[in-house]
């Protein structure tokens, strides 16, 4: 399957041999630490102080503006965008078709997180819409994922009810479709694109235990994907970069309150 491969017993064993995940990846977070990107995140507002917060301890900067009447003119000012849909608004609604089209126009590259797809009557026909204007990056889980590709109704709420594993065809095809990769986070994560696929057995359960990591996730793959111009690296560097995070927090703290905060540490520190 990929040259990325781990034995499951080395999940949550960050001290075993990070270097050698590392490695592929370690010049994304370096630029990112070096550039600094501007990163324009239309996301969900039950997530968006995580979402800030760890984009700045990663090193990129967050912008967060959703109406018709600025996001598409303030895209034009961010290294790279990313759509969130876990709590559509209506200014979100009307807003995020106008934006993407700008950061498409300028050839900005964008991130789309189809979260809480499925029987949703308003956001899943959007996400599949938004699919023709080709994200360089889809980020969800793997429920979300067969949702997009018209093969599920979705997990409950923003809670995958499916394996990364089943999966894995839909990824390809929308990754097929789009010309960019896709991102399937779970217990283990799959990243699929034309050129390649691996799958990432690292991180921790107490990321799903804190609101909006996937979304800072996704927006963090925004950040890498400003810095790196191959869709696959990208979204690679930035699933690794927060399974690290976790597993370093992990050490810290056991409970998910205080394991919130030393994530935001821990993206500042790995790879240095």
């Amino acid at each position: 399957m990929s040259p990325l491969q781990h034995d499951p017993a080395r999940v949550g064993a960050p001290d075993s041999a990070p270097d050698a995940d590392l490695e592929p990846i370690a010049h994304v977070l370096d630029a990112v630490r070096r550039r600094e990107p501007l990163v324009h995140c239309l996301t969900a507002t039950v997530s968006m102080g995580l979402v800030a917060d760890g984009l700045l301890a990663a090193g990129a900067r967050p912008m967060m503006t959703e109406t018709l009447q600025e996001a598409p003119t303030l895209t034009t000012l961010a290294d790279a965008l990313v759509v969130n849909l876990g709590t559509l608004s209506t200014d979100a609604m009307d807003g995020i078709p106008a934006t993407v089209e700008a950061a498409v126009r300028d050839g900005r590259p964008w991130v789309l997180d189809p979260t809480a797809i499925g029987i949703a009557p308003v956001r899943t026909p959007l996400a599949r819409t938004l699919l023709a204007s080709s994200p360089a990056v889809v980020r969800g889980n793997a429920s979300e994922v067969l949702a997009l590709a018209g093969e599920g109704n979705g997990g409950r709420g923003a809670d995958s009810g499916a394996d990364p594993g089943s999966a894995e065809d839909a990824a390809a095809r929308i990754a097929a479709r789009t010309g960019g990769a896709v991102a399937v986070s779970g217990a283990a994560d799959l990243i699929v694109s034309t050129r390649g696929r691996f799958r990432l057995e690292r991180g921790t359960p107490l990321l799903t235990r804190v609101t909006g990591t996937g979304c800072l996730l996704a927006a963090l793959t925004a950040a890498c994907r400003a810095v790196e111009t191959d869709d696959l690296t990208a979204a690679l560097a930035a699933s690794t970069w927060m399974a690290l995070a976790g597993e370093t927090a992990q050490e810290r703290s056991s409970r998910p309150g205080s394991f919130r905060l030393h994530l935001l540490d821990a993206l500042d520190e790995v790879g240095r």
